[in-house]
């Protein structure tokens, strides 16, 4: 099994610094922003698994010739089997980084989904006391502001969409519509649990250069997604228009003493920077991917996700 260790090794390098490097200045993903997000999902999820699984597959060689039966070792080993035979200390302590980083990835993804229900719950009180719920939009309140603000909290029973009273002044009906298309897009395809999953990634992994990329270009890549659905109620004047205008307040209102979503762990309309990317985007709009490169794209996205499980679950595959 020690040229799958290998194997995986390598890949694991390669997904931690070429490839997100790469994919974070590639300009295609502005095109096709959901073949973008699957793809840096599985550069996270292929990385994490071939870098425990490179450490993982070194410290069971010597128990056995695939994950069952090194598993099956171990058990015998621990239950006192004297004809198993003991791996050596470079072998104990592969296997020993391998489940403590692999513990260490869970134990970051729970303590950041118990921070930010906490921070959502807080968020939902302080709502309680400074909003009042639309009189005309379901699932939607309004706080007394005068700067426009927008965003949305999203909830496992009940998602709300929070706007301010300046926004509803100051923004035309038209603009209004956009800025909710955009933020109720948010909610429905649950961009929130994308963060948490790429916010815990950074946190675990601070000096990785993939978890860093991968957050910022997923937080890009998920106001693109949005951008596209509000572009099905108004037209890229009107959603330009609004995106500034809910953008420059942000910037003018840092220091409110007004719920922002940043504080929150919550998503929404920026507060206070809008990308360059995201406004060439709606600027100048180009082609989404063809299909073929569409499939190409899919394909290294599943690729990247099967061949680092498929070497776990059986590592003498590249023995043969």
């Amino acid at each position: 099994m020690l040229l799958t260790s290998y194997f995986l090794a390598a890949l694991a390098i390669a997904l931690a610094w070429p490839t997100p490097l790469a994919l974070s200045k590639a300009n295609w993903t502005a095109r096709s922003p959901v073949q973008a997000v699957l793809l840096w999902q599985a550069i996270a999820l292929g990385g994490g698994l071939s870098m425990i699984g490179s450490m993982l597959v070194w410290g069971l060689d010597p128990l056995g010739d695939d994950l069952i039966s090194a598993l099956h070792g171990g058990w015998l080993l621990l239950t006192g089997d004297t004809s198993v035979p003991y791996p050596g200390i470079v072998h104990l302590f592969a296997l020993s980084t391998a489940l403590l980083f692999g513990f260490h990835l869970v134990l970051t993804l729970m303590r950041a989904a118990w921070r930010t229900s906490r921070q959502r719950a807080k968020h939902r009180q302080l709502l309680r006391l400074l909003s009042n719920p639309s009189q005309t939009r379901a699932n939607t309140l309004v706080i007394d502001h005068d700067m426009p603000v927008a965003y949305c909290v999203p909830g496992i029973s009940q998602s709300v969409t929070v706007l301010s009273r300046g926004l509803l002044t100051q923004l035309s009906a038209q603009e209004q519509q956009a800025v909710i298309a955009h933020e109720r897009s948010h909610l429905d395809q649950r961009h929130d649990l994308l963060i948490l999953a790429f916010t815990a990634w950074h946190e675990a992994l601070p000096w990785l250069p993939t978890s860093r990329l991968g957050l910022d270009a997923v937080r890009q890549l998920i106001e693109m997604l949005a951008d596209d659905k509000a572009l099905e109620k108004a037209n890229r004047q009107t959603l330009l228009k609004a995106i500034v205008t809910v953008a420059t307040a942000a910037t003018m209102d840092d220091r409110s003493s007004t719920p922002h979503a940043s504080s929150a762990g919550l998503v929404g309309m920026p507060d206070g920077e809008v990308s360059s990317r995201r406004l060439k985007r709606l600027l100048s709009p180009q082609d989404p991917l063809s299909r073929p490169q569409r499939a190409l794209v899919l394909l290294s996205t599943i690729m990247l996700m099967v061949c680092p499980t498929v070497l776990l679950i059986a590592p003498r595959l590249l023995d043969w």
